[in-house]
């Protein structure tokens, strides 16, 4: 907090030091997600394959441009963080499977065990495959 301290310097108890000589660089750059990568993987899998289910269930040919587009945002989605993790400044590597197996990962609410990790990672992606089912189902039964 910033105050005035002309107080403080006409009493003598204040003493005023010079600037650092160089600026420090206090970022750090850790460009790590946190995750071991196949999670990732996993996320992107999950969304292709709703996009497979919905191209071979409803595919024709006026859904071909939008298709490839929505391929492209997953592609870019997750490519983009992926090439920006392998910046040559970023000091840190994904965390191994196994070491997420031992030891969770922390959170701001508090350390979270692998498999509540999993779960809360995955179950967005799963439950969009799994209403691409259902969907496909209603579909089948409907036609």
């Amino acid at each position: 907090m910033s105050k005035q301290i002309q107080e403080q310097l006409a009493r003598g108890n204040a003493r005023i030091v010079e600037a650092p000589a160089a600026p420090r660089n206090q970022v750090e750059s850790d460009r790590n997600f946190g995750l071991p990568t196949f999670f990732y993987g996993a996320t992107v899998a999950c969304y292709f394959g709703f996009l497979g289910l919905m191209t071979a269930a409803f595919g024709n040919a006026e859904l071909a441009i939008p298709m490839v587009i929505f391929g492209l945002f997953i592609i870019a989605g997750f490519g983009v963080p992926a090439i920006w993790t392998r910046l040559k400044d970023n000091d840190t590597r994904p965390m191994t499977l196994g070491n997420f197996g031992r030891g969770g990962i922390m959170t701001a609410t508090g350390r979270l065990a692998p498999r509540d990790a999993a779960i809360q990672v995955l179950i967005l992606p799963m439950l969009i495959v799994a209403w691409g089912v259902a969907i496909v189902t209603i579909a089948a039964f409907v036609a």
